[in-house]
Formats: structure tokens, C-alpha cells, sequence
């Protein structure tokens, strides 16, 4: 029985709800990748107020980008057996407890327990469990709804990446980690009030959907997600996108503002502004053309994906390589644009070769390989800027993104129909 149906057939579950939910779930999401921003925004008041080299901060940011990669395929099966809710929050408390401590950091030790262990292991547990949450309540509208959620990814990352510049310029960097984790803490508060118990939803209407409820064993998730080889073409793929996307957000509000001369919080702004804000465009765009055109053609989210980052890497390169402050901002929209496009089928597409009670340990895998491919990423552009400059090594991240668009096409071509499951189209 498909997600919908249960939710229709249930009483208890008002249409409005599963927006209160999105809502709830953005809110919490916002709060998540500002508080992965907040560093790179801080970043240039860190490194002179604590005396740290370039290769440092980055290896803070590999630190923990390896942190989060190693933990979510736990966070994953965690999503599937437990209550989601609950995971979710205990999430939320765990990376704002860890934001919250980092500002009380004085040396490279305590910014890699506080900030690449606590809020790592925190970040780790919320995304499988939130995005298997969003299935469970949405169906035929799913990449529209995970895309509104990730709308909570950009605007976080800009808006909290430019209040935590402007709190750090103004009352020092230190202001920026409480500020973030004190609302994060409140905001876990405010989830524990108003989410249902998601488990007792999925089972109260009829024994097929109790068993979606029930506690998965581990042995049955591995071998009911490992044996997909789409699985490991689509997070081989996103790996490529998380090594440029996490080099990205570290070292690109500095790069503005060392090249251009920018204030912190106007290159915190500008680096991540003019990107996410045309991302917000792409990532509608492609869900909507996604949606529409699945019921007559099912491979069409890994063709989404496939243009997304191929169209993506022309921009990149651009960005890196602009000598004025406009054409580097055009660089920036364009990439952005085409970013949203790729993610906002990301894991929908996934969802299309993994069944619905294996889906959270599915996300978990998934962010795993990626993260943890990704997670050089820092570090080498930490080690290339003052080697080569920032310039170099930022535009050759779009040679990642045609590799990806290609990894994504072969598993168009190769494996995508044999491992199809088409549960929510029934």
C-alpha cells in the first residue's frame, strides 16, 4: 500500500500535519547547515585568534566531514528502527551541545572534539531520519517535498552563514557558536511538542503497513541495500558533489575575501548568496519536472541529476577563475542553478531502487561513501592555497562534477532497471 493511502486511510493524520511536519523538519535543517556554515563564515577570526594555519581549519572541517561520513550509516539503521522523532531530536540537541562548546574552544584539540567530533556525530543522525520521515508522509508529491526541505539546506548556509559573519565582526567569532547553538537547543524543544509518533502512524491502519513499522534486522537492511549497484553509483556520484561542495562552503567566503577585499560578513554573504538563491530556482524546477514526468518515464530523476551536473561544472570553473567581483557572483548563480537541479532529485532517485522501510539505512549509506569521499576536500584546498593560490583549486573542482554526471549516466544505462522498484507509483 502506498505512503499516501495509509496517511489517507488514517483519521489521525490531518493533510495539514505533514506540512506542520515540513515546517518542523526545515526549521530544524536550517538550524543544521547553518551551524555547518558558521565556521567557514569565522573562519579568517578563528585562524588569528587561535593562531591556526591554513591546513589546520581545513583539517578541522576533513576532521569532521569524516566524522559524519563514518557515523550515518548507524544514524541510517538508527531512522529505521527507532522512532524517527526521536532520533531527529536527540540529533538537533546533540549538533547545538557541540556548536555551543565550540565557541568556548581555545586550541586546535578542543575545535576538533567540540567541532568536528560533538557537532559531526550530532549532524550525522539527523538527515537519513528526516528524509525517510518526508517519504513516510509524502508519495507522489515526494521530490516536491523534499525539496521544499532542502530549500532549509541553501537558506541556512547563506542567511546563517551571513548572521554568524556579521555576530562574529561585530561581538567576536565566539558569539556566532553560542548564538547558533543556544537556538538549536530550543528549537529541539519545539520538535519534541509537535512531532507524532511516527512508528504508530505507519502501523495503525493495516498488517502491510504494520510491517513497515516493525524493526528491520540488521542482516535483512544489507542485503536488501547492498545488493543494488545503483546504490553505489548514485553515492560514488554524490561523493563527487560533497568533495566540491564541502571545498566549497570552507574556502570560498574566504577566497572573496582576500581577493576581493570584501568585509567578512559581505564575502560571507556574497559567496553563498547569489549560489543558493539561484539553487532555491533549480531545486524547484527539478523537482516539478521530475514528478511530472516519472508516472511516464521512471528513469527521469537520474536524468535530472545527470544534466544538474553536467550543466553545473562550466560554473565552477568560472567562479574560480574570475578576475572581477561580478563575473565571479555569475559564476556562483550559475553553479548554484544547477546544483538545485541535481539535488532535487538526490535521493528521490534512490528511493525509486529502495524499498520503504529500508530507506533510512539506505540515506545513511549513501551519505557515508559521499561524506567520506568528500572529506579531502578541505584539507587539499588548504594545502593547494598557498602553493597555488585558491583560484586554481577552486575551478578545478568542475572536472568532479563532469565525473559525477558521468558516474550518474552509467547508472542510467547499466543498472537502474534491474534494480527498480516502483513501490510508490502503485
Amino acid at each position: 500500500m502506498a505512503t499516501d493511502e495509509i496517511v489517507r486511510r488514517n483519521p489521525l493524520i490531518s493533510p495539514g500535519y505533514r506540512w506542520e511536519m515540513i515546517a518542523l523538519l526545515w526549521g530544524a535543517f536550517f538550524l543544521n547547515q547553518g551551524d555547518r556554515q558558521v565556521f567557514g563564515s569565522v573562519l579568517p577570526l578563528v585562524r588569528d585568534a587561535l593562531g591556526l594555519s591554513d591546513v589546520q581549519l581545513g583539517l578541522v572541517v576533513t576532521v569532521f566531514t569524516v566524522f559524519y561520513g563514518i557515523l550515518v550509516p548507524v544514524a541510517g539503521y538508527a531512522g529505521d528502527a527507532f522512532q524517527k522523532r526521536w532520533v531527529v531530536a536527540i540529533s538537533l540537541l546533540t549538533f547545538s551541545v557541540g556548536t555551543l562548546l565550540t565557541g568556548g574552544a581555545t586550541g586546535l584539540v578542543m575545535l576538533l572534539v567540540f567541532r568536528s567530533i560533538a557537532t559531526g556525530a550530532g549532524e550525522a543522525f539527523y538527515y537519513p531520519a528526516a528524509n525517510s520521515l518526508i517519504g513516510q508522509y509524502h508519495c507522489r508529491n515526494r521530490a516536491t517535498a523534499m525539496a521544499i526541505h532542502q530549500t532549509a539546506n541553501y537558506t541556512g548556509i547563506v542567511l546563517g552563514g551571513w548572521l554568524a559573519a556579521l555576530i562574529g565582526q561585530t561581538y567576536g567569532w565566539r558569539a556566532s557558536f553560542f548564538t547558533f547553538g543556544v537556538a538549536g537547543i530550543v528549537w529541539c524543544g519545539l520538535v519534541l511538542l509537535r512531532f507524532r509518533n511516527d512508528r504508530a502512524d505507519a502501523s495503525a491502519e493495516t498488517d502491510a503497513a504494520a510491517k513497515v513499522s516493525q524493526r528491520p534486522p540488521l542482516g535483512e537492511v544489507l542485503r536488501n541495500t547492498l545488493s543494488k549497484p545503483t546504490l553505489y553509483l548514485l553515492s560514488l556520484a554524490f561523493g563527487g558533489m560533497v568533495f566540491v561542495h564541502v571545498g566549497f562552503v570552507t574556502w570560498m567566503p574566504t577566497f572573496l575575501y582576500e581577493k576581493f577585499h570584501l568585509t567578512l560578513a559581505g564575502a560571507s554573504l556574497s559567496s553563498m548568496l547569489w549560489h543558493h538563491a539561484a539553487a532555491y530556482v533549480g531545486v524547484l524546477i527539478g523537482a516539478r519536472v521530475a514528478d511530472r514526468l516519472v508516472p511516464r518515464r521512471k528513469q527521469a530523476r537520474l536524468e535530472v541529476e545527470f544534466v544538474g551536473l553536467l550543466l553545473g561544472a562550466p560554473f565552477i570553473c568560472l567562479m574560480g577563475g574570475a578576475n572581477t567581483l561580478w563575473l565571479a557572483c555569475f559564476g556562483l548563480a550559475g553553479f548554484g542553478f544547477f546544483r538545485g537541479v541535481y539535488d532535487s532529485n538526490l535521493f528521490a532517485a534512490l528511493f525509486d531502487v529502495i524499498e520503504p522501510k529500508y530507506r533510512a539505512s539506505a540515506t545513511g549509506i549513501m551519505l557515508s561513501i559521499a561524506f567520506v569521499i568528500g572529506s579531502l576536500s578541505p584539507l587539499l584546498l588548504g594545502w593547494i592555497k598557498p602553493a597555488v593560490g585558491l583560484s586554481a583549486g577552486i575551478a578545478s573542482l568542475g572536472a568532479v562534477y563532469v565525473m559525477s554526471a558521468l558516474v550518474v549516466l552509467a547508472a542510467k544505462k547499466r543498472f537502474f532497471e534491474k534494480d527498480y522498484c516502483g513501490t510508490d507509483l502503485a
